[in-house]
């Protein structure tokens, strides 16, 4: 997913609005980002200047709707989102709906970013928090105001609890609703006060998703729902390798399919315009294609393995240095060294990419599961040659992404508005991708090569570590390369390597970034899902040549990072670390930090035939104050399933730069039959939320490979687990 933090806005550029929208409509809080003032100019006045980002709604019918910057694709962020603001507003569970916000980045910038609107890098409740717990105890504030007002009573003796305002000793009540219209016209207060945590009944306690009903009564809306007058379906068909032009075709045959309407060239390919998906299935089938495959990337897979393993012979560039690792390994009692392969792989979400887009005479707009609103509308813009604003994004709910949603060139919606132009605007175009499409021909988390050299002493001391990192860039080329790529090094290729948490005098991490032509996205923890691996797999190797328990082992080397520390603890604590287990089972474990979330693994396994079997996952997560415990626990679950999936089956792999795999069957995701046990334990924090969408990844491959090594013997490097054939030890 995307990922880091750019920047924050200062705390004295933050200011609270509140609107009125008309007679009826009750009250709407927000909160702005506000332009940086002219010298002398006054705060008050620039703030009724600029546009209410409104992220609270009261209606006369009393319900509270909290409009929500982040997508929802399955993660729950608009029930955490959601959480937060009706804790500090006191409102009742039942009355609290929730909407995506429309795409406008100066009203709904994410904080951890901006100026950008967006979700990903586990940022939805971080970024969040503080911002809705004001809108929410701003619009508590104005209620009280309004029935103070309306009761000639002081607003220090009213209780707001469940949606509703009380006065003991008048005996008067009134529901939100009831007093939403005077509440709007109230002056937002200049400060408020928040409710001290031990007061919260919605923070840390069980709620109901928000989205759960409409999901499991199909009431929900995702982009294949949406109809527009006229609507046409359109397939594009792209190159069969990677970085392939177009240089001819015939669109005869495909025009005489019933149902197809036109056939246009498009910037990504050719695209078959039809009434509906069957007949444009067809009609793609019908075409006539040659294409350029003079400047592809037609290397297959071996081919590019052995070109990343002879870079790795050679030093890279510095990501971090701590000491001279040279010199404390030509000094050590004993050096290891491992090497790991990590394949490409798909994000394969549930839900195919998608989107449907309109030109009107106002602009555009676009109906989609967006996971970047900002990038969506500016690209829609430049392919119309329009002003962004004039571009309307309808996000909806999105059946899953795991990075995929959130491309730097917006493909899904850029394809859509340029077949919509290329038709002349003359009907709304929906734009699907089959499953074939995005498994063949998407984008992928990169492959990668590790190179990992470590030095103990005579006593067994971790002296010295060097770790090489051989792959793509995700970011270059992205309009996010000049931020996030520093002196060549970019960080998402390094993260979970170059801030290692083990006490090791003596460290070096360099990279190598590779020149190859497939197409490549942040994948659900990005970097972490294959430096974690390769980095707590080796940890296991040093303490088994240590002669140490690898918990001990790990114990000693996190003195430094109590969180770390805390979460391994708890993990080894309810996993019962050290009892004897049956036989033909063993455990493994793996420590990993991501997106500021700490999380801990202990896994059993055992062996079905020559197959891994995972029987027991237990996880402790430091995400910091939980918010919705059932859904840290969900998310830690999803992570857990979802990278089981990729170590034990997934990988994408090119014959003459071709993919080989096309869909579900050869591309599997984990099976219902295959998920294990798995316990969950949030450690109590006091400390600011952070993410829990991806951390609850990387720990599961390297834990189940270490657990794998106790049973097997075999110390397992290159993933899938499925091209290996295991046996007892």
């Amino acid at each position: 997913m995307l990922a880091r933090r750019l920047s924050t806005a200062p705390l004295d550029r933050r200011r609270f609005l509140f609107a009125s929208a008309g007679a009826g409509a009750g009250l709407i809080i927000g909160f702005q980002m506000l332009p940086k003032l002219a010298q002398g100019a006054s705060p008050a006045a620039a703030a009724l200047k600029a546009d209410p980002n409104a992220f609270i709604r009261i209606a006369p019918d009393n319900t509270v709707t909290v409009i929500c910057k982040h997508i929802e694709f399955g993660q729950g962020s608009h029930t955490g989102l959601a959480t937060i603001v009706a804790e500090e507003l006191e409102a009742d569970w039942a009355q609290v709906r929730t909407e995506h916000a429309p795409a406008d980045a100066e009203r709904y910038n994410n904080l951890h970013w901006g100026p950008f609107q967006g979700t990903g890098g586990s940022s939805a409740i971080a970024n969040s928090y503080d911002q809705l717990r004001h809108a929410g105890a701003m619009a508590k504030a104005m209620l009280l105001a309004a029935a103070a007002q309306q009761w000639n009573v002081p607003a220090g003796e009213i209780a707001v609890a469940k949606g509703r305002l009380s006065h003991a000793a008048s005996g008067q009540s009134a529901s939100f609703g009831e007093l939403a219209e005077l509440a709007a016209q109230q002056t937002p207060p200049s400060d408020v006060t928040l409710k001290d945590p031990k007061d919260h009944s919605l923070i840390g306690k069980h709620a109901p998703r928000v989205d759960s009903k409409a999901k499991t009564t199909g009431q929900a809306i995702y982009t294949i729902d949406v109809q527009r007058p006229g609507m046409l379906t359109a397939l594009i068909a792209r190159p069969p390798v990677f970085g392939a032009t177009l240089k001819s075709f015939d669109a005869a045959e495909a025009l005489q399919i019933k149902g197809v309407e036109e056939v246009v060239a498009v910037p990504q390919g050719v695209a078959v315009v039809a009434r509906d998906f069957w007949s444009a299935s067809k009609g793609r089938e019908a075409l006539t294609i040659e294409w350029d495959e003079s400047g592809a990337e037609t290397r297959s897979t071996s081919e590019i393995l052995a070109a990343y393993k002879a870079m790795a012979d050679k030093p890279g560039l510095v990501a971090r240095q701590d000491g001279d690792s040279d010199a404390a390994l030509a000094s050590a009692a004993s050096v290891i060294e491992a090497d790991f392969e990590f394949p490409f792989l798909a994000h394969a979400p549930m839900e195919p990419m998608n989107a449907v887009a309109e030109i009107t005479q106002d602009g555009c707009e676009i109906w989609t599961g967006s996971q970047l609103p900002t990038g969506d509308q500016m690209v829609a813009a430049q392919i119309l040659g329009i002003p962004p604003e004039t571009v309307k994004v309808h996000t909806l709910y999105a059946g899953g992404s795991f990075g995929r949603r959130a491309t730097p060139d917006s493909d899904m919606v850029s394809e859509a508005v340029s077949i919509a132009k290329a038709i002349d605007g003359h009907a709304p175009v929906r734009l699907l991708w089959t499953r074939e499409d995005d498994v063949q021909g998407g984008r992928y988390r990169p492959m990668y090569f590790h190179r990992l050299r470590a030095g103990l002493d005579e006593d067994g001391k971790l002296v010295a570590w060097q770790h090489r990192i051989v792959g793509q860039s995700i970011l270059k080329g992205t309009p996010f390369e000049g931020m996030l790529v520093q002196n060549g090094i970019d960080q998402t290729s390094v993260e979970g390597a170059n801030n290692l948490p083990y006490a090791i005098p003596n460290t070096l991490i360099d990279l190598h970034t590779t020149d190859v032509g497939v197409p490549v996205l942040w994948w659900r923890a990005v970097g972490s899902t294959h430096t974690a691996h390769s980095v707590e797999i080796f940890i296991d190797e040093l303490a088994e040549a240590a002669g140490r328990d690898p918990v001990e082992f790990r114990r000693e080397l996190l003195r430094d990072h109590p969180r770390h520390l805390g979460v391994m603890e708890l993990a080894v604590e309810k996993a019962g670390w050290g009892e004897p287990l049956p036989a033909g089972k063993a455990r493994g474990i793996a420590v990993h930090e991501s997106f500021a979330s700490f999380v801990a693994q202990v896994v059993e396994v055992s062996l079905d035939g020559g197959t891994p079997k995972i029987e027991r996952v237990v996880c402790a997560v430091d995400c910091g104050r939980p918010i919705n415990p059932d859904q840290i626990k969900a998310q830690m679950e999803g992570g857990i399933g979802y990278g089981l999936g990729a170590i034990l089956h997934d990988e994408i792999t090119l014959d003459g730069g071709r993919v080989e795999q096309s869909n579900f069957h050869d591309y599997v995701p984990l099976r219902i039959e295959e998920m294990p046990r798995v316990e969950v334990h949030i450690v109590p924090s006091e400390a600011a939320p952070t993410g829990v969408g991806e951390p609850g990844t990387p720990p599961i491959g390297p834990a189940v490979a270490n657990a794998l090594y106790r049973l097997t013997g075999e110390r397992i490097r290159s993933l899938p687990l499925s091209k290996h054939e295991l046996r007892g030890a």
